[in-house]
């Protein structure tokens, strides 16, 4: 019963404006909430985390952010007038430190490198590498500069890749319970080597998320045909990610 009133309380603190998931953990639910492209929102204990916020609209009825993690510089994962409109005064923003050195107020900053990890209350988050391949000054992403993460919550992982292909770092991912992956040509890699990625490390339960490219939307439901034809008890979670498309 009371696990029920908790639960129900997380939902209404988060909106409504998306569908909404729940993972069990050992510290209480966590609430995962897709909200558009690379942005998300997950809730678990009181606390409110937002993963690259994108667009201050897309954000209306959810709980104000406790920590928001950005991956990366580009503009769909830092908009700082989206920050500003989003964040409370004792928001703490996890953040590469090129994000950092873009951010006019410093206070709350928390700069991670890759293979670093910061504790906060009751979650541990640590920072890996996310790039392009193969490996190239020129590329979009290069290694170092952004940050996936891992986000250790109740005894669950869950692993968020920012822009990255399907990278040794990713494949060799252990005992990840929750992914969201990327998939979007030329910025990230295609559906093929996304699948690929995800059969290596072999999660739970994995998202396709941030696949807007170019050429339109990737087709999600060929990742998941090549996902279930590989690996069946992965769980392959569609959601719609561009609900205004």
């Amino acid at each position: 019963m009371k696990y029920r009133i908790l639960l129900l309380s997380l939902s209404l603190l988060i909106g409504k404006t998306q569908a909404q998931d729940t993972l069990k953990t050992s510290s209480g639910p966590l609430i995962i909430q897709p909200i558009e492209h690379a942005s998300l929102v997950l809730s678990t204990g009181g606390k409110t985390i937002y993963a690259d916020p994108n667009g201050a609209a897309n954000f209306a009825g959810v709980s104000s952010p406790d920590i928001i993690l950005i991956t990366d510089i580009h503009g769909d994962h830092f908009d700082s007038t989206t920050l500003a409109a989003v964040a409370k005064p004792n928001t703490i923003f996890i953040v590469p430190k090129v994000v950092a050195d873009k951010m006019p107020n410093k206070d709350h900053v928390v700069v991670l490198s890759n293979d670093s990890t910061t504790k906060q209350p009751g979650i541990s988050i640590s920072a890996i590498p996310m790039y392009n391949l193969p490996e190239s000054p020129a590329s979009m992403h290069t290694k170092g500069r952004g940050n996936g993460y891992i986000l250790h919550i109740g005894g669950k992982n869950i692993y968020i890749s920012g822009d990255t292909q399907a990278i040794p770092e990713m494949r060799s991912l252990k005992n990840i319970d929750v992914a969201f992956v990327c998939m979007n040509l030329p910025y990230t890699m295609d559906v093929k080597e996304a699948a690929s990625g995800v059969l290596a490390f072999k999660p739970k339960v994995v998202y396709p998320y941030h696949y807007r490219g170019k050429g339109g939307l990737s087709d999600v439901n060929e990742f998941k045909r090549l996902v279930n034809a590989g690996n069946p008890a992965i769980e392959v979670r569609l959601r719609n990610w561009y609900p205004k498309h």
